[in-house]
């Protein structure tokens, strides 16, 4: 067998049994167009929202979502609604994946990543490996307003959070360093080059705790059609010091155009910037797929690009699908919603919406269906 042999054929043969139209997935995942209501008038100009203010956001954002509607019924600009409401996440210390309380690199050091990007100014912020400051999408939209940079890291990053004015802070809980210290006594071998699950079996030095890649998005539409985004995380636990995923990389786990609409992902970071996930959920909905079309396109994307890598790391491929997680939200200007995860039990995964009727979770579509035998 070639390097390169891992074709579709293959991929299809892997698939079967899943409830996946294996011709349909390898057509969507190429060039392919699904057919959907574009978010156009016959003008050719986009169509405005028919509610009020709307956020979605992964499944810890329930807040996020309630706190960004709030923000935009004070005329707050979507992107600042989202990172207004993704703060309460990150000063959360029973959140084991987002800011304070985040797990931590292998060196016991708390490194955030996060961005943010402004549908009507098509404009964006980022930092990574930020260490010592609580709320990193907050230093971002200062990137995207105070500078003509998109992006900034590790001391570079600090040095202009610490002159705006954010207080540097210790963000290692106790909790967290427990089960940092519970991991690095009992650790074998070098885990770094196999892709992890939310628990990792493997390890028992954890004992059950959680070793999440956790993040939080947040997509927000204004009742004028405008669009902002934000997603902030601490990254994959225990991650090789410097390792940044895709949150804080603009088209992987976060884009927006305000002409069409704002997508972005949480879990395995690496297949997300493999994909160009968010970006291309974004382009999908502007070729007229429904967000969770687009979601479940990219998704799909993903699970070929892993299929081809799983012969050098064979934990991406778990028998007839991908072996980790990935989630995709999106929200379109017009005020359709979505989202869709790699793999899982349908009514498992679900995603955090706020509109008139309220904050609430909905169910996540699945690519790759887990059916109880």
């Amino acid at each position: 067998m070639s390097r390169d042999s891992r074709n579709d054929e293959d991929f299809s043969s892997q698939t079967r049994g899943t409830g996946i139209d294996r011709r349909k997935l390898l057509k969507t995942a190429g060039a392919g167009l699904v057919a959907g209501a574009l978010p156009w008038n016959a003008g050719g100009e986009p169509i405005r929202p028919k509610g009020g203010s709307l956020a979605i956001a992964s499944s810890n954002g329930l807040g996020t979502v309630a706190e960004a509607v709030t923000w935009m019924g004070k005329k707050v600009r979507p992107v600042s609604a989202a990172v207004r409401g993704v703060a309460g996440v990150e000063a959360d210390p029973d959140d084991l994946s987002v800011g304070y309380g985040g797990l931590p690199n292998e060196d016991g050091v708390v490194q955030l990543d996060a961005a943010c990007m402004d549908g009507p100014a098509h404009n964006a912020g980022s930092v990574a490996c930020l260490e010592g400051i609580k709320h990193p999408a907050q230093v971002a939209e200062l990137v995207m307003d105070r500078t003509d940079h998109v992006n900034l890291v590790g001391k570079g990053a600090k040095r202009f959070a610490l002159e705006h004015g954010f207080p540097e802070e210790e963000l290692l809980t106790d909790r967290a360093r427990q089960i940092w210290l519970k991991w690095r006594a009992k650790r074998s071998g070098d885990d770094r080059l196999w892709p992890l699950g939310d628990t990792d079996p493997a390890d028992p030095a954890l004992q059950g705790e959680a070793r999440p890649w956790g993040t939080i998005h947040c997509s927000a539409l204004a009742p004028n059609g405008d669009l902002g985004c934000c997603t902030t995380t601490s990254g994959l636990a225990f991650k090789i010091p410097g390792r940044i995923g895709d949150s804080p990389l603009i088209g992987c786990g976060l884009y927006c155009d305000n002409e069409v609409g704002s997508a972005g992902g949480t879990g395995r970071g690496e297949a997300a910037i493999h994909s160009g996930g968010s970006w291309l959920v974004v382009e999908r909905m502007r070729s007229g797929d429904t967000p969770e079309e687009a979601c479940l396109f990219a998704l799909r994307r993903v699970a070929k690009q892993a299929y081809r890598q799983s012969r050098w790391q064979p934990t991406l491929w778990d028998g007839d699908r991908p072996g980790f997680g990935l989630t995709f939200y999106a929200l379109r200007r017009d005020g359709l919603y979505g989202s869709a995860t790699l793999r899982g039990k349908p009514g498992d995964a679900k995603f955090a919406v706020c509109d008139s009727r309220g904050a609430r979770l909905e169910a996540c579509a699945v690519a790759f269906p887990i059916v109880a035998s």
